[in-house]
């Protein structure tokens, strides 16, 4: 059973990171307000990835990284994009430890709102040395630092991570309740 599983791991890991790497490419709604940017769905395959295991959320959350690359997003996003790795890894050490996060209301919205609080952290600090080195279009810096990296970037990232968080976990439940042997970590 357990080189079921590796072979299972790897092969989902697989196509989670094609959809990631593609999803960017073909995405029909893109938002780009630099440095943010909002990309319908462009976290739910990270969010499956991490109810499955650490090594899935991390392989997948570099995909997703190289998939927001070749799609042409500014270097900012990009950059933005690889910080994904680190959200994604400890929420799926949390649910390695706390697999029954997810099956009540109040504690996944918990899961996801610390989740997307670090997400968004982690965006911020990405971005700031963007903000600070005037390296980017100054048309969305010059609403300064409050509205450019703490609202559009900060408030905007933890709104749009739970929102995919949401999607994820509806469609996770649904594949879960369908799989013939369980992930890993059993979520």
């Amino acid at each position: 059973m357990v080189a079921k599983n590796k072979v299972y791991s790897l092969a989902v890991s697989a196509l989670l990171c094609a959809i990631g790497i593609i999803l960017p490419v073909i995405s029909p709604i893109k938002i780009i307000l630099e440095p943010a940017s909002f990309t319908l769905a462009s976290h739910v395959v990270i969010f499956i990835a991490m109810f499955i295991s650490p090594a899935t959320a991390i392989s997948v959350a570099f995909g997703t990284t190289i998939g927001f690359f070749l799609a042409g997003f500014p270097i900012v996003v990009v950059a933005r994009a690889s910080t994904h790795v680190i959200f994604a890894l400890c929420g799926a050490l949390i649910l390695r430890k706390n697999p029954f996060i997810l099956n009540k209301r109040i504690s996944a919205f918990i899961f996801s709102f610390c989740i997307g609080l670090l997400h968004a952290v982690c965006e911020v600090i990405a971005v700031m040395p963007f903000y600070f080195g005037n390296h980017m279009s100054q048309a969305y810096y010059a609403k300064g630092f409050f509205t450019s990296i703490f609202l559009l970037v900060g408030i905007g990232t933890v709104i749009h991570s739970m929102i995919d968080f949401e999607i994820a976990l509806f469609i996770w439940k649904i594949v879960k309740s369908n799989l013939k042997f369980h992930p890993v970590n059993g979520n």
